[in-house]
Parts: structure tokens; sequence; C-alpha cells
């Protein structure tokens, strides 16, 4: 009780500071001269576009329609380790991407929605069961939160509850992010298809281990369909993997619900038709995105723990990206990123500006037209 007692004050002190007004500075001498200036692109609080920053996990005050959120995690690589420095290095290269662009003839804070970067994650290094865990909850505990509600699309109808809930943008982190998401997605949508851009089928077969063991950025789909967290209208993009099983690896593939554009096959079919593919495979259902920047030629995004020669480029990632807004989408990620092996933020910068891009795409109803230009225009 005395401990209690003593306690008091600094409770209602801190209750005080929190409630506060904000002091009247228009007569100091800076305002007078300068007003109120915006951050420079290179000054500020760190977050995604200088957008306003929470830690939402300890502040339920802010609402928000779309958040980005960061998952340091980088425990099950099998190879380079240093992902969770990631969000990070995202957020740094994001600082001059804020605007309209000609590619989605919007910027994508035109369309009301209330959007806030809620930091990162807090996860142990030392327990990849307890890490996955805290994903697991922290992304259910946003998912769970009220929305403004001006967004252009709607999840209330594929929601089990029949309401609103936020989307969120995850920073990763290696890539056995997507288990505790597609785990905490399920509660609310049920089984979603997943579109996965990656240069690895990320299905590995986990016949023979046991437990955590089982768990891997190279397996947890496989974990996903044993957990029935996705449908079987899945697919990958990008893929150009060694695969040391031969084809028994694609069908196993197969058996976890996912179809197969490889990278070549932009060169094949043409960029619309891969369009068109991933549009078609998904179907109207709640859709995750999940991209690794592996993806990417390594030649344009080298700050990754598994690169592949051969990719796509990061223009072509972008064009396809645009090609799937208006999907029922409920989600995307971005991961493995790691920065150690990054030069001039290459990588950072392409990972930054594909969030952009998920940004105007979870909040457009349709691809954008192209831009009127010269080619287009009547002269």
């Amino acid at each position: 009780m005395l401990s209690q007692l003593l306690a008091l004050p600094l409770v209602a002190a801190h209750q005080h500071h929190l409630l506060a007004p904000v002091a009247d500075v228009s007569s100091e001498e800076w305002s007078k001269k300068y007003g109120d200036q915006h951050d420079l692109s290179y000054t500020g609080p760190l977050s995604f576009m200088h957008l306003p920053y929470a830690k939402c996990l300890e502040d339920a005050s802010n609402m928000f329609d779309i958040a980005i959120l960061g998952f340091p995690f980088d425990t099950t690589t099998s190879y380079r380790p240093g992902a969770r420095l990631g969000p990070q290095a995202i957020r740094i290269a994001s600082s001059t991407g804020r605007g309209y662009t000609l590619a989605w003839g919007n910027s994508p804070f035109d369309f009301g929605a209330r959007l806030m970067d809620c930091g990162d994650v807090p996860l142990t290094p030392m327990d990849n069961a307890k890490a996955i865990d805290q994903m697991e909850v922290a992304y259910s505990t946003l998912l769970a939160r009220p929305v403004q509600g001006e967004t252009k699309s709607s999840t209330a109808a594929m929601a089990k509850d029949g309401k609103e809930h936020p989307r969120l943008i995850t920073l990763g982190g290696d890539h056995t992010i997507v288990l505790p998401i597609l785990r905490s997605l399920y509660k609310i949508y049920g089984p979603v298809s997943v579109i996965h851009f990656d240069a690895h089928f990320d299905t590995g077969s986990v016949e023979g281990r046991t437990g955590q063991e089982r768990i891997s950025h190279g397996s947890y789909f496989s974990i996903a369909a044993e957990e029935h967290l996705m449908t079987n209208t899945s697919i990958h993009g990008g893929i150009r993997q060694k695969m040391g099983q031969g084809k028994s690896m694609v069908e196993h593939d197969e058996s976890v619900g996912f179809a197969v554009i490889s990278t070549e096959d932009i060169d094949d079919y043409g960029i619309q038709n891969v369009i068109k593919k991933i549009r078609d495979r998904v179907g109207t259902g709640p859709v995750y995105l999940s991209l690794d920047i592996d993806v990417i030629d390594p030649g344009m995004a080298p700050a990754t723990g598994t690169p592949e020669a051969g990719g796509w480029t990061t223009r072509e990632v972008k064009r396809i990206i645009r090609g799937l807004a208006g999907l029922n989408l409920v989600g995307c990620d971005i991961v493995e990123v790691a920065p150690a092996y990054d030069q001039a933020e290459i990588t950072s910068r392409a990972a930054a500006g594909i969030v952009a891009d998920f940004l105007s795409m979870l909040q457009t109803d349709e691809p954008p037209k192209p831009h009127v230009g010269p080619f287009l225009s009547e002269d």
C-alpha cells in the first residue's frame, strides 16, 4: 500500500505531462521570422516517408487505416544474416520519396486515409519460438484496432466478423515473418491467397525436422499450408533458384498451393501477361502480397541474404505491382533487405520505392492508366 501511495505523485505528474497543452510559440523569434517549417528530407525523426510516428503497441490513441510496421528479425536465415537492420535502412532510404508520381498519377497521401508508422516490434533475438509468437501477437493486436475508415477499398466484406480492419505493410526481417502474419490474418479472414515475389519457392520440405527446426525462411509456406492458412490459389513470381531435389521440389510446391511464374516468363510472355496470370490466379478473395527483395537482380539489389543472378529489374517489379491495384489486398510486406551488403543504399532505396507503391496500391481500385505524355498526346 505504501509503495502504491508513493507512486501516485509520479503517476499524476506523468499524466499531467501527457495532457499538458502545447505551449504557444507564435511570439518567439523563430516562429515570427520563419514560421512552421517542415523537416528536410535528411532531418527529423526516423519514420517511413516522414509519416506520423507512434509506438502503436504502447499507445492505442492513434487511429490508422494503413500502417508501416517493422519486424527486425533474421535468426532463421540459411545463408547471410543482417535483415534485422532492414526496417531501419528502408526508413532512412524513404526520406526523399514522398509525393505524386507519373507512374501512379497520384500520391499515397491523396486519398484521405490515415497513414501511420507504428515503429518496430521489439523482438527477442535469442529465442525464435518466442519471437515468432511476439510477431503474431503484435500483428493481431494492430489488426484489431479500429480504423478511421476513409480508404476507398474495404476489408469488412472479407472479414469473418464483418468489421473494417486496418492493413499493415510490414518491413522485414527475414522471410519467416510471413508465418506469424498469415496466422494473424487467418483469425480475421480465414485462408488467404498469397502473391509471393521471390527468387526462391520458400516451400521447402520439413520432412525429418522436428520442433522449431521446421520453421525457417525457406520452409514457412510449408508450415502455413499444414495449418491451412492459405488457399490453393497462391502464386510465385520471379523464381529462379537451383533445385537440389529436382522436379520433386516443383511437385511439392504445387501441393502447397502455388503456381509458378519464373523469371524468364517475363521475357517469353510479356509483363502484361504476367500481371494477368497473377490476377486470374488469386481471384476475388482476400490476398496477401509478400515481396523478397531478392526477386530483383543482385546487380540492382545486392543487399540480401541469398542473392541469385538473373532477376527482374526494379522497374519491372514496380510495374507489376501497379498492375495488381484493385485486388482485395489485406496486407503486404517487403523482406530480406540486409543493408550490410549494400552499396550507396541502392537496395534499401529500391525497397523504399516499392513500399511507396504498396501505399498507393492499397488505396486504388484499379491499375493506373498509362501516363499521357508525348506518345499518347495528339501532338
